[in-house]
């Protein structure tokens, strides 16, 4: 098994070359800075590098503000369940939650005091199961990120209780209904490419198509593509076709063997023995940045770690670092 620093040391000069190109092209295009989309930016001429929140109870520390400092991340993505509460921010005094404006108020000064920022909010949908319920939570949430200055929200479009080629129609339906309740406001919600439906580029480019809103975008996650079974050398141009529509990240990755990274593998093929920390995979992460640059995007970078249980649990925290470090040098 590849110890955690076993490609991060090879690819330090590429890195540089690409940081220093990627800058000149920074300025020379303009792609940098505060978008008027986003309410949460990073400073001029850098991406905020974010984790998910799920990540911060590893590090051991009693609250989520001292546990993102020890892992160095600026930014954190935030699950939120139907009744607004945020089950993965901790704190050994509050429970935190959206619910209400006191709740809001308390968590916007948690993150003003911890020098921290919400990059996206969360949610866990089960669109074509309870669709009314759905749309009565984001119409909620839309109304918590407007107040906490967040401009992102992840959401799954995935089938559950409608399949084949119905599904596809329903979730036009539905993603219209979402975005319709987004109107005026600068929020946008970032489909994550996972599962057996959202990694089909077809699919994703007749959902964005039928649904016609500039509120519908997508979590773009590379290593998703390349779980679904996309042959690695087909990922950046998967990426390309996508990167104007990605409001939000997830980053991880996987080393699959050579034989198989440009095979076309079936979906999920020993994902568990192939995840790898997000430095030490197949992906280039430098290439998926140059080509987000390249679109003009405004969003995170977030760390989205699924190895963590193949290492021992002293190296956890070890290994989350790194990564946020890596994330940082092309961030």
């Amino acid at each position: 098994m590849p110890t955690p620093t076993s490609n991060l040391e090879t690819r330090l000069t590429t890195r540089r070359d690409f940081l220093k190109a990627s800058t000149g092209l920074a300025l020379s295009t303009g792609v940098l800075g505060t978008s008027d989309l986003c309410f949460a930016a990073a400073k001029p001429g850098r991406w905020i590098v974010a984790g998910r929140d799920s990540h911060l109870k590893v590090t051991g520390k009693p609250d989520t503000w001292s546990a993102m400092k020890e892992l160095a991340v600026a930014g954190v993505e935030v699950n939120v369940n139907e009744e607004l509460l945020c089950p993965n921010l901790y704190h050994p005094d509050r429970q935190y939650s959206l619910a209400t404006p006191d709740g809001i108020k308390r968590l916007q000064d948690d993150l003003h005091a911890g020098g921290a920022t919400i990059t996206a909010l969360c949610m866990n949908n089960r669109l074509d199961e309870q669709l009314e319920r759905e749309l009565a939570w984001t119409r909620k949430l839309l109304a918590a990120a407007q107040k906490l200055k967040v401009a992102a929200i992840r959401i799954d479009v995935v089938p559950r209780a409608i399949t084949g080629e119905a599904f596809l129609p329903f979730a036009i339906k539905a993603c219209k209904q979402m975005c319709a309740l987004a109107d005026g406001t600068p929020v946008r919600f970032g489909i994550e490419n996972h599962g057996h439906v959202t990694n089909d580029p077809q699919f994703l480019e007749k959902l964005f198509d039928g649904t016609g809103s500039s509120h519908l975008g997508l979590t773009l996650d590379a290593m998703n593509f390349y779980w679904f079974g996309h042959p690695l050398n087909d990922l950046y141009h998967i990426c390309e076709q996508f990167a104007a529509r990605a409001v939000h990240t997830h980053c991880k990755n996987l080393r699959y063997p050579a034989d198989q990274q440009n095979a076309r593998r079936p979906v999920g093929w020993e994902y568990e023995t192939h995840a790898v920390p997000v430095y030490d995979g197949d992906l280039d992460y430098a290439r998926v940045a140059a080509i987000l640059r390249q679109a003009g995007y405004r969003g995170d970078l977030c760390l989205e770690n699924e190895c963590l249980g193949r290492f021992p649990k002293e190296q956890h925290v070890d290994i989350l670092k790194r990564e946020v470090a890596a994330l940082k040098a092309l961030a």
